[in-house]
């Protein structure tokens, strides 16, 4: 959710960084700061609240110089205010950063720190990076190697930029694991940083990009990369075309690729500031639930559309394991023509991307007419459907262009995770060590999403030998199944090729006639503990001449035995498998859709958000 620029050359940095800040309020913060380095000192200018607000700041007291750097943070360590506002300064007022990310092990640095003498000035885990930076500054004495000898110290995935009123010259900028890009444009004496690329696009053409492991030492005429252990780095360089769209796509072809890949970063933003790492509880403020009204809860009704529905089937899964709470699950379509049974003990939980679909706010409206707690998820903050309700959870992804979604269907997996955990908790369901061991499997995600990825190609090269298929059958079983019904929709939507996710335990109920050479079947069969009977119906497939294409965990030896083709995932916990299961099926779905060379982020007859019954 923060975002971050940063600007070095012969221009004042001030009206730049601001402006690129302003190119990132989609991304919604609670407060912004910037730094500029004026007359050989480090001057700072934040507080809560909106950019408005900060320029106002800058009126009355302002800021000139060619080095700066800029943040918009959401809030995760410490509340919304001036002290805990980005950037953050070093104690002797020569070294300022901001950064993205958490730091899980920011406790014990604090204490470290604080035996040493260092006073901290906030409650947030960023000022410990900036300490060690001054720690190691005053040994090494050189910037660079200051912040190489911080990131080794530091766990968690961050992105930071750093500056030094004691090397003027220059700003040092690193990526660590998944916090987020962190990309640097050059100009004609200048350079610029952005953790995304509307804040700098208006400035620059040539866009290099750092990955994870990555440092840059950024000055006005060009930049030298390294590794974090030293070894240098070309630089690959890309052209963004002077287009705004094009830009926001960066370098990739379609927003939904694009959107696909950010699933890293949105599975970690749908994290931030919801997890209590001193004891690994989950903490979701803006449901306003007291461990009394937990204990009164006999029944959830979750109610979405389309892709939010099949979020909300896996939710009803994850609720009923860890919280023992019966969920029920239904279309919102049909959820008031139904006559659901709710009484005082009933929630009815929305789920929707824009927060505004038509059937999704009239299924809200029935919850409330019979006496229901509202409760939604979504992503659009200030939405009808947030603020119709009396609790949210905020999917934080930022904006979805792409009509078929992606990451907005797998974060609110994730909080719908996070909720079942944290009603688990209120209702004593769960003892310290399971709580430890469910929230560190759910810190585990968005590595596991970024090895996914990472098989892109692979995915693409069996994409390319279906592209012709008219039909094609997707099986799942337990919390998988609603991946098969997913994995075929998305195909649906963006190929408009007919597809069928079903129950794989239903194959021999009737789909199984459809089953010939004709008819691929694609098998979602990860180790878990429905993988034997995965097994059988991919037997039962082949033996009747289908083409199998698989989901399965790397590692197994059966499945490449008897299917034609594998798409491999990581291991994974299996209450959080629909997530890493799901990113192939929107790969495969995509890269066919591309070779049939068809519309991939407006496909026909469909819309973002369905405003009307």
């Amino acid at each position: 959710m923060c975002g971050i620029v940063a600007y070095i050359g012969g221009q004042n940095a001030t009206p730049i960084v601001l402006g690129g800040l302003k190119k990132l309020e989609y991304r919604g913060y609670d407060s912004a700061g910037i730094a500029v380095l004026q007359n050989g000192k480090i001057e700072i200018r934040r507080d809560a609240g909106k950019i408005d607000h900060l320029e106002t700041l800058i009126t009355q007291e302002p800021l000139e110089g060619n080095l700066g750097i800029g943040h918009t943070r959401w809030a995760t360590h410490g509340a919304p205010n001036m002290q805990n506002a980005h950037p953050h300064i070093s104690s002797n007022g020569e070294i300022v950063i901001v950064h993205n990310g958490i730091v899980e092990n920011y406790l014990s640095l604090r204490e470290e720190l604080s035996a040493e003498g260092a006073v901290f000035r906030s409650e947030t885990d960023t000022e410990t990076i900036v300490l060690l930076i001054e720690h190691y500054y005053a040994v090494t004495q050189d910037l660079l190697r200051a912040v190489q000898e911080t990131l080794k110290r530091i766990k968690g995935a961050h992105g930071i930029v750093v500056m030094s009123s004691r090397e003027p010259d220059k700003l040092v900028a690193a990526r660590l694991g998944n916090a987020g890009g962190i990309a640097i444009g050059r100009g004609n004496g200048e350079m610029f940083i952005a953790s995304d690329l509307p804040a700098i696009v208006e400035h620059t053409h040539d866009i290099t990009f750092l990955d994870s492991e990555q440092i840059a030492v950024v000055q006005k005429d060009g930049l030298t990369l390294q590794t974090l252990a030293g070894t240098p780095i070309e630089p690959i360089w890309n052209h963004i075309p002077w287009d705004p769209v094009s830009a926001e796509k960066g370098r990739y072809r379609h927003f939904m690729q694009k959107e696909i890949h950010e699933q890293v970063r949105s599975l970690s933003d749908t994290m931030v500031g919801r997890i209590d790492f001193d004891d690994y509880r989950i903490m979701l403020p803006d449901l306003h639930l007291t461990a009394d009204e937990a204990q009164h809860i006999r029944k959830i009704f979750i109610t979405a559309c389309g892709t939010a529905y099949h979020a909300g089937l896996v939710g009803k899964i994850l609720i009923e394991q860890i919280a023992h709470i019966p969920v029920e699950v239904m279309v919102a379509s049909e959820f008031r023509y139904l006559d659901p049974i709710i009484d005082e003990g009933t929630v009815v939980l929305a789920i929707s991307q824009s927060g505004e679909t038509a059937d999704t706010l009239a299924a809200m409206e029935e919850g409330r007419r019979k006496g229901a707690k509202l409760w939604s998820i979504v992503n659009a903050i200030g939405s009808q459907a947030m603020r119709g309700a009396d609790g949210s959870i905020s999917m934080q992804v930022g904006p979805e262009i792409g009509v078929a979604s992606t990451k907005a269907f797998t974060a609110p997996i994730l909080d719908l995770y996070m909720l079942a955990v944290y009603l688990a908790d209120l209702r004593g369901e769960l003892t310290d060590e399971k709580r430890h061991e469910l929230v560190q499997d759910l810190l585990k995600v968005p590595t596991l999403a970024q090895k996914t990825l990472a098989r892109e190609g692979e995915v693409k090269k069996i994409a390319a030998k279906y592209k012709d298929i008219r039909n094609i059958l997707y099986l799942g079983r337990g919390i998988n199944m609603p991946i098969a019904y997913e994995g075929a929709l998305k195909l649906k939507e963006i190929s408009y090729i007919h597809a069928e996710g079903y129950p794989a335990g239903e194959m021999k109920h009737g789909p199984i006639a459809l089953i010939d050479q004709e008819l691929p079947v694609l098998v979602i069969a990860p180790k878990d503990k429905w993988y034997e009977k995965m097994i059988s119906q991919i037997e039962q497939a082949k033996a009747r001449g289908g083409k199998v294409i698989t989901i399965a965990t790397e590692g197994d030896t059966l499945i490449p035995e008897l299917a034609n083709e594998v798409m491999w995932i990581p291991e994974t916990p299996w209450l959080l498998s629909p997530v890493i299961t799901s990113i192939p099926l929107q790969l495969f779905a995509y890269h066919i859709a591309t070779l049939l060379g068809l519309d991939v982020d407006q496909p026909r007859n469909l819309a973002k958000s369905v405003t009307v019954e």
